[in-house]
């Protein structure tokens, strides 16, 4: 676009993109260190009567604070690096995440049963360690001095109006039959997330790059622009957050990762294209190259979440021990959070009931007219506290 100024490819250029991905694999690092910490707090209070009681816990603040650390240098990154490099290298964070789960659990098992169950998972790592490698080493190294001057022309440029303009329509449509048909379905709230964040990479790139030029020196705070842009960026942020979690209420968390890694990814890769124009000095090898590696990220990142185990919270259970006879021993689990309440099979036991149509119910004693005609009393305990036993 005539009247923008851009840093020619060589030393500068290289320089800034290497800053710019570093930052974002620090931060995504840190985030997901932060999410396991956190949620490491949550499993290990879950038996609590206090819902709250992790915030007072070192862990969770650690966790937080590694959390707004993490971001930081995300938000940082887009000053530096193009759009299109920083979006997809969110899936450093799902494979940290990934490696980070297996450790915190701790799981034994028999050789062929590890290779069974985290076979997908490493294919999935190395997927997209292959693909990350592709995209940050063909993306684009062309950079616009984001000058206030710069994304005013931008924001009234055709493309980008054009962009909006569909994109509006587009979300509007959704919106729509999400709210007054009842469509919701994951990909629908998904793509009105995608939507929204494509709108909220474009104002982040422009808020950081404003803000670092004016630490260099470059004061751009005194334009209209920086806050217009800061104030969409606070808006879409907080919609997402709203769409994401009623997602969270009706889909499994893996597959909402998945889901909306590929969709986020795509709109904010086509978003830097359209307003920052990041793709018009690449040849062509250079941006199907950059395309094979966000492909092979997707695919890794769906082996990933494909194959993440769903963990269930600890909760007090109760068995019955019927190897003694017609009176079985009530047995009180209430220790450890490992412990996972089992699904009811056909057994004696109080917990988890599904649907078990096919098992046979079981046989009652039969019982002779002397102990029928004998009527306990109601306020007689049937089992004493000593008879009861703790796991």
């Amino acid at each position: 676009m005539a009247g923008v100024q851009y840093t020619a490819v060589g030393g500068d250029s290289y320089t800034e993109n290497l800053i710019g991905t570093l930052l974002a694999i620090f931060g995504n690092l840190l985030v997901s260190i932060a999410v396991s910490i956190q949620k490491y707090s949550h499993v290990t209070l879950a038996g609590t009567k206090d819902p709250r009681a992790f915030y007072r816990t070192k862990t969770w603040w650690c966790g937080l604070v590694l959390t707004v650390l993490g971001e930081a240098a995300n938000f940082v990154s887009y000053a530096f690096a193009p759009l299109s490099l920083i979006a997809p290298l969110n899936a450093v964070s799902v494979i940290a995440s990934s490696i980070l789960g297996f450790i915190f659990l701790r799981e034994k098992w028999k050789p062929k049963e590890f290779l069974k169950r985290y076979v997908l998972s490493f294919l999935g790592c190395i997927l997209t360690v292959a693909g990350t490698y592709l995209f940050a080493t063909f993306g684009p190294n062309y950079h616009q001095k984001l000058t206030a001057e710069n994304i005013v022309k931008q924001v009234v440029g055709w493309p980008f109006l054009l962009y909006v303009f569909l994109e509006i329509i587009t979300f509007c449509l959704l919106l729509y039959f999400y709210k007054q048909r009842n469509a919701n379905y994951l990909v629908v709230i998904l793509l009105l997330v995608a939507l929204l964040g494509s709108v909220t990479v474009i104002t982040v790139k422009a808020v950081a790059g404003m803000l670092v030029l004016s630490v260099q020196g470059t004061m751009q705070l005194n334009y209209p622009i920086f806050y217009v842009m800061f104030v969409c960026m606070v808006a879409t942020v907080v919609f997402q957050a709203t769409f994401l979690s009623q997602a969270t209420h009706l889909y499994d968390s893996s597959m909402i990762a998945c889901v909306n890694y590929i969709l986020s990814t795509s709109f904010a890769i086509v978003a830097g294209a359209i307003f920052y124009l990041e793709f018009n000095h690449e040849d062509i090898l250079h941006i199907c190259m950059f395309l094979l590696g966000c492909f092979s990220c997707f695919l890794g990142v769906f082996l990933i979440t494909k194959n993440r185990k769903r963990l269930k919270a600890f909760e007090p259970y109760v068995t019955m021990d019927m190897s003694q006879g017609n009176e079985g021993i009530p047995t009180i689990h209430d220790k450890g959070w490992r412990a996972v309440q089992p699904d009811y099979n056909g057994s004696f036991s109080y917990g988890a009931l599904v649907n078990n149509d096919s098992v046979a119910p079981a046989t009652l004693p039969e019982l002779d007219h002397d102990q029928l005609a004998v009527t306990p009393s109601p306020t007689a305990a049937p089992y004493s506290s000593a008879d009861l036993k703790n796991d």
